[in-house]
């Protein structure tokens, strides 16, 4: 061991302290190294890969899914039995889903009949949270209720009834079905428009408010502009509402228009409006309402959505 001091004393030029810590980190490493080597029989083997076990796991996990059956994957189902006249009083959770409903719709209307009461004319079943218009409408023929909500003095029209009062003449005449007949949205008021099923104060006003800010919809593709309008409530009004072919909006005169009339338009930002009131102050009047397009902000999409509303 001196020698080997010695020798690299000699070779490295260490000091007798340098040579004891270079001795002592050579150690180490040697232990390092052959750890491994020397500890290999504490580790134990990892399992070996089975594919076959693999498989019967997969195919176990498979069949425990398979067996689950959520409610609300498809959420209407095709029937499964033929639409007959039925009492919607009378039906259990699972006439309910022959007939094509999902299992927690069916017992939602088993709740609202407990805790409300039974259903007693045919738009009831039509006003339960969740049941959507299709649905509604393919049941609607086959529902066993009364047509119009039953008057709440019945009970006291029969007990006068039994009295030996004469007899009065009903009208043969079936009472009509009450059949929303579409009206014109450029004209409708909030109460037209709350007939409409999903439209309450808040959207109708919406609607008119941004209707008059547009000065008139052109097309009725235009509603789905309105902020918080449901999808479903935009195709009610694509079959109730109309928009007059002969009908015209409120324009915009670009070669008068100042920058804070163009910006009240819901199409019209800051920007652009001051772009066109700076263009036509450059060039002069615009001579055609094409002529907008020559302003750098405003894009071809742009000038479609506003053209109906310019004029000059």
């Amino acid at each position: 061991m001196n020698k080997l001091r010695h020798w690299i004393r000699r070779n490295f030029g260490f000091s007798q302290r340098e040579v004891n810590a270079f001795l002592v980190l050579l150690t180490l490493l040697v232990l390092l190294l052959a750890a491994p080597f020397l500890f290999s029989g504490i580790y134990t083997s990892e399992p070996e890969f089975s594919a076959a076990k693999d498989r019967q796991l997969l195919d176990s996990l498979a069949a425990q899914l398979d067996s689950v059956q959520p409610e609300r994957t498809t959420k209407y189902k095709v029937p499964t039995v033929a639409l007959r006249p039925f009492n919607p009083n009378q039906l259990t959770v699972e006439e309910w889903q022959a007939f094509g409903l999902p299992r927690y719709l069916a017992q939602r209307i088993l709740n609202y009949r407990s805790k409300v009461s039974d259903l007693t004319y045919k738009a009831e079943l039509g006003r339960i949270y969740g049941m959507p218009d299709s649905v509604f409408q393919r049941l609607y023929p086959y529902i066993d209720l009364p047509e119009e909500r039953p008057s709440k003095y019945g009970k006291r029209a029969e007990s006068m009834a039994s009295r030996p009062t004469p007899k009065p003449v009903w009208s043969s005449a079936k009472r009509e079905k009450f059949i929303l007949a579409p009206f014109n949205i450029n004209t409708a008021d909030t109460t037209q428009l709350k007939q409409i099923r999903g439209i309450g104060s808040k959207l109708s006003a919406r609607i008119v408010k941004y209707r008059n800010g547009l000065g008139g919809f052109h097309n009725v593709e235009q509603l789905r502009e309105v902020y918080g309008l449901p999808p479903e409530v935009v195709d009610s009004l694509h079959k109730y509402t109309f928009v007059p072919k002969a009908g015209t909006v409120q324009q915009l005169r670009i070669n008068t228009a100042s920058a804070d009339e163009l910006r009240a338009h819901p199409y019209v930002s800051s920007n652009v409006a001051r772009a066109i009131v700076a263009y036509r102050e450059q060039h002069g009047s615009f001579a055609q309402v094409e002529d907008v397009r020559q302003v750098k902000l405003v894009t071809q999409e742009l000038f479609e959505k506003l053209q109906p509303y310019l004029t000059l």
